[in-house]
C-alpha cells in the first residue's frame, strides 16, 4: 500500500488520465487512506486497552478498589474485544475489494484490447480498400492496353 498518496491532484497541468478511470482511481485512493486510519485507530486501540488492563492488574488489598480495578478491566477487555472485531470487518471488506477490483482490472483489460482489436481491424480495413484501388486502376491499365493492342484485333477479325 502506497502511503505517500502517489502522483495524485489531476491538476490542469498534469497528464492523469480522465474520465471514470479516473474518478475510480481517485475514489481507490480514498478508500484507501481511510482503512488505513481505521487499521491504525483499531490497532493503537487494542494496545492501548491492553496496556491498561496491564496496568490495572496489580493486586492491592483494598476490596473497593480492586472491584473498581475488575470493572475497568472488563471496560477495557470490552473495548479490545470491539477494536478486534472492527480489525475482522477491516480485512472482510480489504479481501472484497480485492476480489472486486480483479473483476474491474480484468475488465479494463477486456476494454483495451477491444480497442487495440478496432485500431487493427481499421488499420485492415485501409489496407484492402488501398489494394483493392490499386488492382482497379492495375485492371483499368491492362483493359486500355488490351483493347489497343494489335493482337486483339487480329483476333477479333
Amino acid at each position: 500500500m502506497n502511503k505517500g498518496g502517489g502522483s495524485g491532484g489531476g491538476g490542469p497541468g498534469g497528464n492523469e488520465p480522465k474520465g471514470p478511470t479516473a474518478a475510480a482511481a481517485a475514489a481507490a485512493l480514498q478508500k484507501q487512506k481511510s482503512l488505513l486510519q481505521r487499521v491504525e485507530a483499531d490497532i493503537t486501540s487494542v494496545v492501548d486497552n491492553f496496556t491498561q488492563i496491564v496496568n490495572v492488574a496489580r493486586v492491592n488489598d483494598q476490596p473497593v478498589k480492586n472491584s473498581q480495578e475488575a470493572y475497568m478491566m472488563e471496560m477495557r477487555a470490552s473495548r479490545m474485544v470491539q477494536a478486534a472485531d472492527s480489525l475482522l470487518k477491516l480485512v472482510s471488506e480489504l479481501k472484497q475489494t480485492a476480489i472486486f477490483s480483479g473483476f474491474a482490472s480484468l475488465n479494463d483489460h477486456v476494454e483495451q484490447r477491444i480497442e487495440e482489436f478496432d485500431q487493427e481491424a481499421e488499420k485492415t480495413n485501409r489496407l484492402l480498400a488501398r489494394i483493392a484501388d490499386d488492382a482497379s486502376a492495375s485492371l483499368k491499365e491492362l483493359e486500355s492496353h488490351y483493347y489497343s493492342s494489335a493482337q486483339r484485333l487480329t483476333l477479333d477479325s
